[in-house]
């Protein structure tokens, strides 16, 4: 499960701010939006996908991680990310998320468009 958020009009916020809450569900919050294009900053503290489980957007998403490790898997290969890296996953392109670390939390900068 996802628990998700969006954010309306113009506010400040720091992308290291995280919820005081139990993070047992990833955290996911739309930042800014408009018709081709959606930010998203997501929060993961150990969460994967379910196994067998495979994203198939329609969208092309472009990944910041900003904190911590993960490992996103296709069907024939896995990337290892650390902080700072980037990822570029075209629409349509089978993936899923195979590891992500809990200490520290794993801050992902997700912008997605057509």
């Amino acid at each position: 499960m996802t628990m998700k958020t969006e954010m309306m009009g113009s506010k400040k916020m720091n992308i290291f701010d995280i919820p005081n809450v139990p993070m047992t569900e990833e955290l996911t919050e739309i930042l800014t939006q408009s018709k081709n294009v959606r930010i998203e900053r997501v929060v993961s503290t150990g969460q994967v996908s379910p196994n067998g489980f495979w994203y198939d957007q329609g969208e092309n998403e472009f990944v910041l991680l900003v904190q911590g490790e993960a490992v996103i898997g296709y069907e024939n290969d896995q990337i290892k990310l650390m902080a700072g890296d980037t990822l570029f996953i075209p629409a349509h392109q089978k993936h899923n998320v195979q590891y992500t670390s809990t200490e520290p939390a794993c801050i992902w900068v997700c912008v997605f468009y057509y």
